[in-house]
């Protein structure tokens, strides 16, 4: 498979999910699944706001939609990057049961995000303009 299909490949999966799961969960197409008390409680905790769910679903559905379109991908990654962090820090610490999602997703985000890097480099500028040094680029043994 040549590079562009396998980017294609990794944009549909992660689209699909921040598309179906964001709507599933939102419609009631699925079961709420069970929790520990932790997790539970900060559901419910996000839910009884009545803005935090469907901002979250609707964030998640829109980069998704980005994902699946090929539309501004590197946008659609930099949206998802703070939902996936928490998404992993909350079966880290309240879920463990969901880790293998977790994991997955955040592997298509990482491989996405180094697929579309050049995108990304403007951000790791100055403000003068200048490109930030990276490990790769300190030479060794410099005073």
């Amino acid at each position: 498979m040549k590079a562009s299909k396998i980017t294609v490949v990794l944009r549909s999966i992660l689209g699909l999910i921040f598309v179906a799961g964001p709507l599933a969960s939102a419609l009631h197409l699925i079961p709420d699944p069970a929790m520990p008390p932790g997790g539970a409680a900060f559901t419910a905790a996000l839910a009884k706001t009545d803005y935090m769910l469907p901002l979250l679903w609707s964030t998640e559905i829109a980069a998704g939609v980005l994902l699946l379109s090929g539309l501004s991908t590197p946008f659609a990654l930099v949206i998802l990057a703070p939902v996936i962090v928490n998404i992993v820090a909350f079966h880290v610490f309240l879920v463990p049961s969901g880790m293998p999602p977790a994991i997955l997703v955040s592997a298509l985000e990482v491989s996405l995000a180094w697929r579309y890097r050049g995108a990304f480099r403007p951000l790791f500028k100055t403000a003068r303009g200048q490109q930030v040094s990276t490990a790769h680029e300190v030479r060794v043994g410099a005073a």
